[in-house]
């Protein structure tokens, strides 16, 4: 289904535009494309760093240094790539080129959203955020999921299924649609379950809302220069500046 959800927001491209520039920085991967009538933009979308296929010699990135001479509907494209990094790159492409609408968003991150949605509720979320240990006080509880743990409270991928049809609150991180993980996560969401999709992979589309997301929170970058700059030098997701947290909710 993840496939089916890329190949949908792909289809709501509908203008080409060329490719000014391509980061890919330890942490996050940004690209810029020039609209029609000059304007730049630039999309962010999580790096993945766990390609097998790099230790068995083959390349993560197979057009590497020549990606500037593509359009940007083709590097978009690479969000259905078989390669991780390729759907980084894809992905960063699809934000970089989906339309600015500010009538469609508020100014709000998902954590606020979850503190909100989640009082008293059971709580799940994909991925470990900065945001965790602020959120723990103000909700009934709240089970994290990592595929590499890191908090000591954190649980592995696999427990998904113990602690995800039990939830009130599912917010799923992503990069789960770079690392194949997205269908099997909201498959087991509970149909009356708010689910949430967040982090600056994020499309914002309103396709993610037929995938069964409620609200769906990301990144705009405002100051191209600063984020690449940040992205360029290794900088984690809080160190980069010049970027804006927005949420669509569900019509």
């Amino acid at each position: 289904m993840s496939l089916n959800l890329i190949g949908d927001v792909l289809a709501t491209l509908q203008t080409d535009a060329p490719v000014r520039d391509v980061r890919v920085g330890a942490f996050w991967t940004a690209v810029v494309v020039e609209k029609p009538g000059g304007d730049l933009c630039c999309g962010l979308a999580s790096t993945s760093s766990r390609d097998k296929a790099h230790h068995r010699g083959t390349p993560l990135v197979r057009g590497a240094g020549g990606l500037l001479g593509q359009g940007a509907l083709e590097l978009a494209s690479l969000a259905r790539s078989d390669s991780q990094m390729e759907r980084s790159i894809g992905l960063a492409t699809v934000n970089a080129l989906l339309p600015r609408d500010e009538r469609a968003w508020v100014e709000l991150n998902a954590e606020h959203v979850i503190r909100e949605g989640g009082a008293g509720k059971n709580v799940v979320i994909v991925g470990h955020f900065p945001f965790i240990g602020r959120l723990r006080p103000h909700l009934g509880r709240l089970s994290v999921l990592e595929l590499s743990p890191v908090g000591p409270d954190d649980l592995p991928a696999d427990r998904a299924q113990d602690v995800i049809p039990q939830a009130d609150v599912v917010a799923i991180t992503s990069t789960t649609l770079i690392n194949d993980t997205f269908d099997g996560l909201i498959s087991l969401c509970r149909s009356d379950a708010l689910v949430l999709m967040l982090g600056p992979t994020t499309p914002l589309s309103p396709v993610l809302f037929d995938y069964g997301a409620d609200v769906i929170s990301g990144t705009l970058v405002e100051d191209i220069d600063l984020v690449l700059r940040g992205v360029s030098q290794g900088a984690t997701f809080r160190q980069i500046r010049g970027k804006r947290l927005v949420t669509m909710r569900r019509p």
